[in-house]
């Protein structure tokens, strides 16, 4: 299909939209990686998990509310521009970009090690690269495309936590047969709720709220449906159940039905060692199913969301415009496909470079997540007013405008020092930090050139004006 312009389409539906909302991002992260999460903080990993809950809950609703009075692909990106100034939207577009180019590998290595185990035939570098090719295929012709394999996907994950939830709760009420673990003694057994601590807990809230990160994709997906700002409103309002029920509620049932210092946690990973705590049969290939419909929707949404934040970029004049050209369904295939081009890139730096070098290219993306959620409150803070002061149609408002706001602005960089404080996660600061300030140095020396480039347009279209009087 032909490049035939530069705006994209509307072709994702209600209900696609609506599943995105609910359960798109929900990744490895919850199944698997939770596991992290609670053998640091115990019992007490529910009040980490809460508190991480909250704070994407109040960033949701600052976000819900720029976005429901002006949808845009570029989301907070955008709204920074707005609010902020131009190198601040540049700034954190792009590293929010490189973030989901990273998450390709990432999710590519998940999927590919379970097929690996099922089909051991098959090389785990071919089954990351022919994950992230089918994907990209499913971004490249159609959003509904992605729209459709992605209400699937997240359909699928819906059912089996609804499923584990249903499972876990007969199980602690002692009602499912052949189970052996019932009731929640678990949740105050070897060390009490707090084994590690009060410090343990708010160390695992910096495991936990990367979980939550892609909660903010509705707002970008919004954009290309029929009434985005019907469904930002829906989204951002559910947000508080979806958080209780698929975040809350299931790991309350793991470290309720498994020791919060069990070896297999870290073995096996939260769900299955909580199935297979409680006797349930081939637990093992039931969550590797789960997983890889997890992480498959994971790789989709993160193909998606880079391919329309560089698109977004494009549009404002800080990416090359080759991004923003679209197909005749309105697809950004340039953008996909550049996205793609460097994911694939990293995906096989996955096995060719040493791990260490892997590893520090993913530390980059380490606080990534709380410097996004920090622009969008302070993005949300100076837009507000101006939104009030145009007479903009405000569907979704903040709650307790400007306190919440206000608090978040405070609580984020506060977890950022404590960030510093702590060996474990110091790394990972010190090169997110290190990016960000290359990529904010970019940004502020491009915007200015920029802002000085038309400025001297304008001065000339002034003078062959004066020349053309006189």
């Amino acid at each position: 299909m032909a490049e035939v312009g530069t705006a994209l389409s509307s072709g994702l539906k209600n209900r696609h939209v609506t599943m995105i909302s609910i359960a798109g991002v929900i990744g490895a992260g919850l199944f698997v990686g939770s596991a992290d999460a609670i053998a640091t903080a115990g019992p007490g990993v529910l009040i980490s998990y809460a508190f991480a809950g909250l704070l994407v809950v109040l960033v949701m609703r600052m976000l819900g509310e720029m976005a429901a009075a002006r949808p845009d692909s570029g989301s907070f990106s955008t709204y920074a521009d707005h609010a902020i100034g131009p190198w601040a939207g540049f700034s954190v577009g792009w590293l929010y970009w490189w973030f989901w180019v990273l998450v390709i590998p990432l999710e590519a290595t998940a999927a590919a090690t379970i097929l690996n185990s099922w089909i051991p035939a098959v090389a785990q570098w071919v089954w990351a690269l022919a994950i992230t090719l089918a994907l990209t295929a499913t971004n490249l012709f159609d959003v509904a495309n992605y729209g459709e394999f992605e209400f699937w996907f997240a359909l699928l994950k819906v059912i089996a936590i609804i499923a584990f939830i249903a499972v876990g709760v007969l199980a602690v009420l002692g009602l499912l047969p052949g189970s052996d673990v019932s009731g929640a003694s678990r949740l105050f057994d070897d060390g009490g709720f707090l084994p590690n601590g009060f410090g343990a807990v708010i160390a695992a809230v910096l495991t936990t709220m990367f979980s939550f990160m892609g909660t903010e994709i509705v707002t970008i997906a919004a954009a290309e449906s029929e009434k985005p700002a019907e469904q930002i409103g829906r989204a951002t309002r559910s947000v508080i159940w979806r958080i209780s029920v698929f975040y809350l509620a299931s790991i309350l049932l793991v470290v309720a039905l498994v020791p919060w210092n069990s070896p297999r946690l870290a073995e096996a990973g939260s769900y299955q060692s909580a199935l297979e705590a409680i006797g349930v049969p081939g637990a093992k290939g039931i969550v590797d199913v789960v997983v890889l419909v997890a992480v498959a929707s994971c790789l989709n949404s993160a193909l998606y969301t880079a391919s329309r934040m560089i698109y977004s970029l494009g549009r404002r004049g800080q990416a090359p415009r080759a991004v923003m050209r679209t197909t005749g369904n309105g697809v950004p295939r340039v953008a996909v496909l550049a996205s793609t081009a460097v994911g694939f890139l990293t995906v096989i730096a996955n096995y060719l470079v040493p791990e260490a070098v892997f590893t520090t290219l993913l530390a980059t993306s380490g606080a990534i997540a709380l410097l996004v959620y920090l622009v969008i409150a302070v993005s949300q803070l100076r837009l507000r007013a101006k939104l009030e002061r145009d007479g903009a149609a405000m569907p979704v408002r903040m709650w307790v405008y400007p306190w919440l706001t206000w608090a978040v602005v405070i609580v984020i960089p506060v977890m950022l020092v404590y960030m510093a404080t702590r060996e474990a996660s110091r790394f990972d600061l010190a090169m997110t930090a290190l990016i960000a300030v290359v990529v904010v140095a970019v940004g502020v020396f491009t915007t200015r050139r920029a802002g000085r480039s038309a400025g001297d347009l304008d001065l000339d279209d002034a003078r062959a004006d004066r020349g053309d009087r006189v």
